[in-house]
């Protein structure tokens, strides 16, 4: 590693100390740096050492990104099981160098056909956390095998099998427990046990107890499911002896995802959503996501003013961001939800005109009571997901983010099978005005409807310059990835920090209600009391986000793996 690479690593390593709070584990970071010059051609960065290296090895091997993102993203499904899925879905965009394009692919998780508006509801008419969150009934059509087979398929150039590999070989032969993994099955235990008691002997020693970092894990049943991907393709999820078993537990257990269900699932390639800040082009997820356009509408509203000269994560600055971010969130509660089913006024969200509404009605100088903000009216008419990225030599890019929603998802997982199945269904508005486990209020549009895709957080975006690949980001944390993901895109491309400080430096989040500034460890006192002073409500919490993120600046690559969150790994070669 070189000598900058080297002081930018200790330096994010101090910045990251300040923003841990208990009980998080301890806090981490990986950053590498490369240049073609010295024969060094790619970099990833994910939340996992052995996924990063097995997908390093596909670069190495001659492989393009999205060869390695499709690596990866299998390759995390064994060693993150709480995050990393085969149960779960997600949105990738990738970046072709050939045809300089950027495409997203939606693999988010269906509705099954036999859902209805009034699922989780009870006989007084409430909402049934329970129901919603830890029964069968909380899972969607799983996408992440079709999506990430048809990435590999339409983009890659190596074969599923292939793909399937290295994910195979952890699987069967093992690996050793990380830090991220024992911390999620400390907390997790009381559910795993009472909704998949077959977990135990796998996860934890004869006492119970989950066992520590460096054990030795294998996992047989997930293996052989990955085996079975790697011979039949997708179908074997789909159509065969793994949907087999999947609806086997729907109907023992009342859960309604059918074979029909799953057979007819398909990931859709849809055009991303597109910005332009400070001459930078912004590319991101569409709907279903809210991230990519609200995103774009936030950077937007912050466009005209000088964040720069107020200063990174001031009193002023803050301020500024907080108020935009309302304006964004009480946007996404009425008019974001399945543009496949209701029509979303994305180019009126994202458009400038609309921006500069906004900023005429903003208060630069104290909080607006969020009571006082509206979603807009057209002139005209997401704890544990996981993200990822890659980008290669010949400037193939890819930003992923895939997840079960919480850790383990549902906590379910089908006998024989060896993976969680999600509880995205939550993620619907279960009663229009009623907030979902991430305080998230959502309206009409994102009802629950049969075959219908969930409204969804999830943020992997790409930053051009001049047309090429430039910083690549997204984020976990639910309700807290459009910000988090913001924060990494102002601080490079506002406030001038390289990757490591910018994916380091504390967070701020509003989203709208609950009408609270939430905070990271790191913020100065002064800084804090001036917040109050301007009407916030500040709340000091744990850690927001984990953004993995890489870029490639001035013939260098960068990766950063978000300090957050222990085992993060950043690697180039």
């Amino acid at each position: 590693m070189s000598r900058t690479a080297t002081v930018s690593l200790l330096l994010a390593a101090c910045l990251a100390g300040s923003l841990h709070s208990a009980p998080e584990p301890p806090i981490y970071n990986s950053l590498s740096t490369s240049h073609p010059e010295s024969g060094l051609n790619g970099m990833v960065s994910s939340r996992e050492k052995l996924a990063s290296e097995a997908a390093l090895q596909v670069l190495k091997d001659g492989g393009n990104a999205i060869d390695a993102a499709v690596t990866l993203g299998f390759a995390m499904a064994v060693t993150t099981p709480q995050a990393g899925n085969l149960g779960g879905g997600g949105f990738m965009l990738i970046h072709s160098a050939d045809t300089d394009t950027t495409v997203a692919i939606d693999y988010r998780e269906k509705a099954p056909k036999a859902a209805h508006r009034d699922l989780f509801l009870d006989e007084k008419g409430e909402v049934d956390k329970e129901l919603s969150r830890y029964s069968h009934l909380a899972a969607g059509v799983p996408g992440t095998v079709a999506g990430l087979a048809k990435a590999l398929e339409e983009f890659g150039t190596i074969t599923l099998q292939k793909a399937l590999e290295p994910a195979i070989d952890l699987a069967e032969n093992g690996f050793p427990i990380n830090e991220d993994l024992y911390q999620s099955l400390k907390t997790g235990k009381a559910r795993l046990e009472k909704h998949s008691p077959q977990t135990l002997s796998v996860f934890y020693d004869g006492a119970g107890q989950p066992f520590h970092p460096g054990h030795l894990i294998k996992l047989p049943e997930l293996a052989a499911t990955l085996k079975l991907i790697s011979d039949q393709g997708i179908d074997a999820f789909y159509r065969g002896d793994i949907a087999d078993k999947i609806v086997a537990d729907m109907e023992k257990n009342g859960g309604i995802i059918t074979k029909e269900d799953l057979a007819n699932y398909e990931p859709v390639v849809r055009e991303p959503v597109r910005g332009e800040y400070q001459g930078y082009e912004i590319v991101s997820m569409p709907p279903p996501s809210s991230g990519g356009i609200h995103i774009i509408q936030i950077l937007n509203i912050l466009e005209p003013f000088d964040l720069k000269s107020m200063g990174h994560n001031s009193a002023a600055s803050i301020h500024h961001m907080a108020e935009a971010m309302k304006y964004a969130y009480a946007d996404r509660s009425k008019h974001l939800g399945d543009s496949d089913f209701h029509p979303v006024p994305t180019e009126w969200l994202i458009s400038k005109k609309y921006a500069s509404e906004i900023r005429e009605k903003m208060n630069t100088e104290t909080a607006t009571p969020s009571v006082e903000i509206l979603p807009g009216e057209p002139i005209h008419e997401g704890l544990d997901t996981t993200n990822y990225t890659v980008i290669d030599k010949d400037g193939n890019a890819v930003a992923n983010t895939y997840t079960v929603n919480f850790s383990f998802g549902s906590k379910i997982m089908p006998p024989g099978t060896g993976f969680f199945l999600n509880n995205e269904m939550d993620d619907f508005s279960s009663k229009p005005g009623v907030p979902n486990a991430y305080g998230l209020v959502g309206g009409e549009f994102n009802a629950i409807e049969s075959e219908k895709r969930m409204l969804s957080s999830m943020s992997p975006t790409l930053v051009l310059k001049d047309g090429k690949p430039f910083l690549l980001s997204g984020s976990r944390g639910g309700s807290q990835i459009i910000t988090a993901t913001l924060q990494v895109l102002l601080n490079v491309l506002e406030h001038d920090m390289n990757l490591s400080e910018a994916v380091a430096a504390p967070r701020i989040h509003h989203q709208w209600l609950p009408d609270t500034l939430f905070i990271e460890r790191g913020l100065s006192k002064d800084t804090i009391k001036l917040l109050e002073q301007k009407g916030y409500e500040v709340k000091e919490g744990r850690a927001m986000g984990t953004t993995n993120s890489v870029s490639y600046q001035d013939e260098v690559f960068f990766g950063a793996g978000d300090p957050r969150r222990p085992d993060t790994h950043a690697v180039g070669y």
